[in-house]
């Protein structure tokens, strides 16, 4: 299996990215980023999916329902809204922009719904430079789903995110067995000139080769056990992909200079839709040092009011 997926080298047009269960040798998690200049219709098929607006907005249709999302400029301007569609449904998307398409095989069919941006908790984890912030938009405390779960991470540049490593791939107290994918976008900090992604260049950019490649840069580090081996540390760019099947994962590193946004999306075999993680043991007692520590003044980088440049 793959656990690195660059941009670009996983979807058939008018997806740039597209990764089933099948591919990745899981069951459950989903995720697919379409790029759209119009309207798209999709099956559901067994999978519960959400609509969330990368950058552009857009009309979601599905069960005779229509939802208007407003979207956002792209992911570091601001928390966007978004429409929950169940299972076994036809859903159109109409609209210019790219969209990810977050999803979950499920048994359950829920009503297809909207998803306020005002209704998104924003919290601001760690301290120090390991401060972040968190769009809960589909947690279990957030949004009800069946199994899906899902919620963006934004980290300034500098500092270092999904900290200490922790891992969800057993069924005990305290932690719950959880499919993970994260989508990965990098932007220049303080939204200056240079990060090589941004206007007409990034739908061509999708489909990069050589120095068409953004410039912006983040690393992510997943690492497993000797009874369950994983091995990845990578540069990720924007539109790249990493599968975490299982194992210690973290930190997701944000280098100076270059804000790191990632969307994660998870779903697990268990009946109860829960988050639970645990520790590296190794790396636990860094949470310790956190006390007296202040959040980063930076944060957080986005609210569900637009963020100028």
């Amino acid at each position: 299996m793959k656990h690195y997926l660059p941009a670009g080298g996983t979807g058939v047009r008018p997806y740039t990215l597209e990764v089933t269960p099948e591919a990745a040798g899981w069951t459950y998690s989903a995720l697919r980023v379409l790029e759209l200049d119009g309207a798209h219709t999709f099956d559901t098929g067994p999978y519960e999916t959400l609509v969330l607006p990368l950058s552009g907005s857009c009309r979601v249709s599905c069960d005779g329902e229509t939802f208007e999302l407003r979207g956002r400029r792209d992911v570091f301007s601001r928390v966007t809204d978004f429409a929950y569609v169940p299972r076994d449904a036809a859903v159109t998307v109409t609209g210019r922009g790219r969209f990810a398409l977050p999803a979950a095989r499920c048994e359950n069919r829920l009503t297809a719904r909207y998803g306020p941006a005002e209704d998104v908790p924003v919290e601001l984890r760690g301290a120090g430079q390991a401060s972040r912030q968190v769009n809960n938009f589909c947690t279990p405390e957030a949004f009800e789903a069946d199994r899906l779960i899902a919620c963006e991470v934004l980290t300034p540049g500098g500092n270092w995110s999904s900290y200490p490593p922790h891992k969800h791939d057993e069924n005990r107290p305290g932690e719950s067995v959880l499919e993970e994918i994260y989508y990965f976008e990098v932007d220049a900090a303080g939204r200056s000139a240079g990060a090589g992604w941004s206007g007409e260049t990034q739908s061509a950019a999708m489909g990069w080769s050589g120095e068409t490649r953004p410039t912006a840069m983040a690393y992510q580090r997943v690492y497993g056990t000797a009874d369950r081996p994983i091995d990845v540390l990578e540069e990720v760019r924007t539109g790249d992909t990493v599968l975490i099947p299982h194992g210690w994962h973290g930190p997701s590193m944000a280098v100076p200079g270059y804000d790191l946004y990632y969307l994660n999306v998870m779903a697990g075999p268990s009946p109860e839709r829960a988050w639970r993680i645990c520790d590296d043991p190794a790396h636990a007692w860094v949470r310790d040092t956190w006390q007296g520590q202040e959040t980063d003044p930076r944060l957080p980088l986005t609210s569900t009011i637009e963020r100028e440049k």
